[in-house]
């Protein structure tokens, strides 16, 4: 199992807005290709106005093929426009990881199409 834990910081107060514009374009589509993601998280402390999510692939390969899928989809090249439109992210903080085999596994994500 992999996990594709991903942080964006955006510009001081921008994190509603940003998010807006992903519930709008980009959710829909990584639902069809990524399933539901096993977290979305707004920061409470700590780093401020920033915002986590994770996935959660079978493998590499998996991610590498269902992210290869999406990137196809003219509906992500909309919702990556509307990203330069609204201009509100600063930096993106990937980290692939995989769980530890004592702990729960995450539920494998359903795919919405």
């Amino acid at each position: 199992m992999l996990l594709d834990v991903r942080t964006y910081k955006c510009k001081p107060g921008c994190v509603p807005a940003q998010l807006e514009i992903y519930k709008k374009y980009g959710y829909p589509v990584q639902l069809r290709y990524m399933g539901e993601p096993l977290c979305y998280a707004v920061a409470e402390s700590g780093e401020l106005n920033t915002f986590t999510h994770i996935w959660v692939y079978e493998s590499a390969a998996d991610r590498e093929q269902k992210r290869a899928a999406m990137a196809k989809d003219p509906d992500w090249a909309v919702y990556l426009a509307e990203n330069v439109k609204g201009g509100y992210l600063l930096s993106q903080d990937n980290c692939l990881m995989t769980q530890v085999p004592w702990a729960p596994q995450p539920a494998k994500p359903k795919i919405h199409k």
